[in-house]
């Protein structure tokens, strides 16, 4: 007589060594009828971008053509946008972003007053872009009300960069005055100024024959021995390139002093030498 042994559905497909899934998963594509293809690389690439990136470009084509009124400016920025629920904030700063990189002063300087007005971006890297595009525009008092504003809204918070840049704005302007001020104001706050302010401000001392000023600067503050640098992502600390350049300038300096002290001491000697038998 005859035994048939009873099997489970799951122990008859664990039996089967051709219905187990593979291990490895290959980059095929299964078709309906005519099993496994290959994937092959596309010939043509879509146009067709989706997300903010191409919602930017769009934004900025559309304020490129306009003119400089501001009522058609704001009119095209809001019909822009009225179709959106939430204000595109991401999306206007992306478009600031690549109207920075075509120098696009004006298109800046509008978009940002009107982000602004609608209280949106009220960031700090906001006014800084805001901040540069009036002084490249030629608009040096706008910018100084601004600066005015943010520096007694943020006394104690006030980032270093805000500070550069308006030392920069006055370097190049030859506004001595107004950068002394802003550099006191620095000293005051107890903020230490980048290596490129201290340049700049002693280059004035130097211009204005300042020189006990301009070497108490550097005594005070020296150049770094050390700079951080971003290499393939990561912040990596390498010796200053500069430092020796700076090392032999200042010793160039001491030995002109002490060579010109030397002579004048052998002046001195000379005239007495000269007077002395001269002497009843």
């Amino acid at each position: 007589m005859l035994m048939l042994k009873h099997y489970s559905p799951l122990d008859f497909v664990a039996r089967l060594p051709f219905l187990k899934p593979p291990k490895k998963v290959s980059n095929l594509v299964v078709c309906a009828a005519k099993g496994p293809r290959p994937r092959y690389p596309r010939v043509w690439k879509t146009r067709t971008k989706i997300g903010t990136v191409s919602k930017s470009l769009k934004l900025v084509e559309c304020i490129k053509g306009l003119s400089n009124v501001k009522e058609e400016v704001y009119g095209a920025l809001d019909s822009f946008i009225a179709w959106d629920l939430e204000f595109p904030l991401i999306t206007v700063k992306k478009a600031l972003k690549s109207l920075e990189h075509e120098k696009e002063w004006k298109r800046i300087i509008q978009v940002t007053k009107w982000m602004l007005s609608k209280g949106q971006g009220k960031t700090m890297g906001s006014y800084y872009l805001l901040l540069s595009a009036l002084a490249e525009d030629g608009r040096i008092d706008e910018a100084e009300e601004l600066w005015t504003k943010l520096f007694s809204d943020n006394l104690q918070s006030m980032p270093r960069i805000f500070f550069d840049r308006m030392i920069a704005i006055y370097y190049k302007r030859d506004m001595h005055d107004k950068m002394f001020e802003v550099f006191a104001d620095m000293e005051e706050l107890g903020i230490r100024p980048t290596v490129s302010i201290v340049n700049m401000v002693g280059d004035v001392f130097q211009k204005l024959g300042m020189l006990d000023k301009y070497q108490k600067l550097k005594r005070k503050y020296p150049p770094p021995k050390w700079e951080y640098r971003y290499i393939k992502g990561k912040r990596v600390k390498i010796r200053s390139q500069n430092l020796k350049e700076r090392k032999d300038e200042f010793s160039n300096e001491t030995e002109n002093n002490e060579d010109s002290n030397s002579d004048e001491s052998e002046v001195d000697e000379g005239g007495e030498s000269e007077i002395s038998p001269a002497a009843p």
